[in-house]
């Protein structure tokens, strides 16, 4: 049983990653939508799905997981275009440090 790393975009534009086991995510998009999960989501409905990805390895997604949480909105942007030039100098850059076009 492996487990889906999931992003969603919330009505506010803000995101929201999460991790969950099982064959659909669909469904747990769904409960998200309708409210069933009194968290972060709940005053941020409708939320969309961005950006998802199985991993067989349950200790690989969760790591993943925290990795984009622990992200800035232009990386998950980035990650959600596919953009791999662009995240790999958003990683790279510190904090304070001038941006690649400066």
């Amino acid at each position: 049983m492996g487990i889906y790393v999931y992003m969603l975009r919330c009505s506010d534009g803000s995101f929201y990653v999460e991790s969950a086991t099982g064959e659909d995510l669909s469904p747990r998009i769904d409960q998200h939508n309708a409210g069933a999960y009194p968290g972060y989501t709940f005053s941020r409905r409708p939320v969309v799905l961005v950006w998802s990805e199985y991993f067989d390895r349950i200790t690989d997604g969760i790591a993943i997981e925290r990795q984009i949480k622990a992200g800035v909105a232009p990386k998950k942007e980035a990650l959600i275009r596919s953009d791999w030039k662009a995240l790999s100098v958003l990683a790279r850059r510190r904090a304070g440090a001038p941006k690649a076009s400066e």
